[in-house]
């Protein structure tokens, strides 16, 4: 029979309605304006995210999982046996129990998710593949500093899984301390397996954000339809549209949403004016080489141990080790 602990909730998942306000106030008020992509992430966003890697254009996923189904054993091996887990954003889980599947004897697996009901939903689906694995959701914000639960025995080590390619979407100096916070998390003899999105031809990363169905545009979007709804926001989703260009001189996606016309939108007692393709700016997506994921690593004390691809080099999954652990030859 499965362990699966009740959910733990770090903070909650939802900010208090004043908080959001001063977050969309403060970001529509800047120049130029942003607003944090974490506001994706509602029920509806994070359906809308699922759908994304579904989609044609969407080789990132498709990319890692080809990558898992050949790699996983090796990965398992490298990591070791009496392994925690704990998976950033662990969403559906998908490429976890790909992992799951080869890892020998591990401790708990530790799901961190901002969304409460698909962190529901994966963890039944786990309970029901994994009955022996003890699970600990911790419904929490992985980019702030987390009460991880007690494991129900001591750990070999301590790994801290980040599938996809979620850390693109932070800036470099971001980047660098999400992962110094994930060394602090996995202590001394811990590491990082994470999901490194690599670079290619532009044309091919412009199209997985603009798929022709639309599903990315409907996501973006999503998160005014979230304001209207969680802070009574009075956003015309129809007089703003998706925009994700690829800027090779940056080596990221830059994704903004764009104002059609020049209007007047109500955000609490504040008036926003936007004028006509006038852009909220709402995501990045970092690109990367090897060399310079190596770079990135360094700067939080880290080096890279392994690298897997897929076939075609498009998607790589890296395990990274405090640097000092290099030095001794461990």
């Amino acid at each position: 029979m499965s362990s699966v602990q009740p959910c733990v909730s770090d903070d909650d998942r939802r900010p208090p309605i004043n908080d959001l306000l001063e977050v969309a106030q403060r970001g529509l008020s800047a120049k130029p304006k942003r607003l944090p992509s974490w506001l994706f992430y509602d029920e509806r966003g994070s359906a809308l995210f699922d759908e994304i890697c579904e989609q044609p254009e969407y080789y990132l996923t498709r990319c890692e999982i080809a990558l898992m189904d050949e790699h996983a054993a090796s990965i398992a091996d490298t990591l070791g046996s009496d392994v925690r887990l704990v998976e950033y954003g662990s969403g559906n889980a998908r490429k976890t129990g790909m992992l799951l599947d080869h890892l020998q004897a591990p401790v708990a697996y530790v799901p961190v998710e901002i969304s409460s009901e698909p962190l529901r939903q994966s963890v039944e689906r786990l309970a029901g593949a994994f009955p022996q694995l003890p699970l600990q959701p911790l419904c929490a914000d992985f980019s702030k500093p987390l009460r991880l639960p007690i494991p129900p025995r001591a750990p070999r080590r301590t790994v801290v899984y980040f599938p996809g390619s979620t850390i693109g979407n932070f800036e470099n100096r971001e980047a660098a301390a999400l992962l110094r916070k994930m060394r602090n998390e996995m202590g001394d003899a811990g590491g990082i397996l994470i999901g490194v999105d690599l670079k290619k031809d532009p044309a091919v990363i412009e199209a997985a954000y603009n798929d022709r169905a639309g599903v990315t545009a409907e996501f973006t979007l999503n998160m005014l339809a979230r304001l209207n709804r969680e802070i009574g926001s009075n956003f015309d989703l129809s007089a703003f549209a998706h925009r994700a260009h690829y800027n090779p001189m940056a080596g990221r996606i830059e994704t903004h949403i764009v104002s059609r016309r020049q209007q007047q939108v109500k955000v609490g007692r504040v008036n926003v004016a936007f004028r006509a393709d006038e852009a909220i700016q709402v995501e990045y997506s970092c690109k990367y080489s090897l060399e310079d994921f190596a770079a990135l690593a360094a700067r939080a004390g880290l080096a890279v141990q392994r690298v897997w691809t897929d076939a075609e080099q498009m998607f790589s999954v890296q395990y990274l080790v405090r640097a000092s652990a290099v030095a001794l030859g461990r």
